[in-house]
């Protein structure tokens, strides 16, 4: 698949499949082809005070090109809760301009930007915009991560007709194997392959440990 000059919005079926794992191989596979790759997670929840949580760390730490940790990740909280609801108990309200802007300084300096969401699709941010919204301000192609486990052909399907229709550009989707014991898997990737639109960049074996230690690479 031919690479985007822009990059990618990470998004998933759900919390907890694999996100940024996707992500940070994404990263690894651009790098691999010569390019500059810039890293964004806009809002990260379950963080220490002041700090970035793990995932952000995976991310930064595959990257290469330097950039703030505020540009990186505007929005961290402490309770590893809803954006929308984190941000009220922190007496915040998540602002897409404010995402956008440091969007824009991070792409600035990069070939390519890869921006990993959270939870899933039509997550809510603010009393109004949800990730969705986030992704059609960026502009970028979403890369649907789905958890292989029960239930993700339903899943999978809904997040997909949801992204189609609002419009955006779609560059495909990866499956992540999060679930070692799953019944029928071959099954349930025969059907994501048939009913998903393509293409499929790649199904990411069950793999436990760091994210950032993932061996994985997605079909670019």
């Amino acid at each position: 698949m031919a690479v985007t000059p822009h990059g990618y919005f990470v998004s998933g079926t759900d919390t907890g499949v694999g996100k940024t794992r996707v992500a940070v191989a994404l990263v690894h596979a651009l790098r691999a082809q010569g390019l500059r790759v810039a890293v964004m997670k806009p809002v990260a929840a379950g963080c220490a005070p002041g700090a970035p949580n793990e995932d952000v760390r995976a991310l930064m730490q595959a990257a290469n090109v330097a950039a703030d940790v505020d540009d990186v990740n505007p929005y961290r909280f402490e309770a590893a809760i809803a954006p929308h609801i984190a941000a009220a108990q922190a007496g915040v309200r998540i602002d897409l301009g404010r995402v956008a802007d440091a969007f824009a300084r991070l792409a600035a300096g990069a070939d390519t930007i890869v921006v990993e969401g959270a939870g899933g699709w039509r997550v809510p941010l603010n009393d109004r915009e949800d990730m969705a919204d986030l992704a059609a301000r960026l502009g970028l192609p979403v890369l649907l991560v789905v958890g292989l486990r029960l239930g993700c052909l339903n899943h999978a399907l809904l997040t997909a007709d949801a992204v189609m229709r609002r419009g955006v550009p779609w560059a495909g989707w990866i499956g992540n194997a999060v679930d070692p014991a799953m019944a029928c898997l071959e099954d349930n990737l025969a059907a994501l392959h048939q009913r998903l639109p393509g293409p499929c960049l790649g199904v990411a074996p069950c793999e436990p440990g760091r994210v950032a230690a993932s061996r994985w690479r997605p079909d670019l």
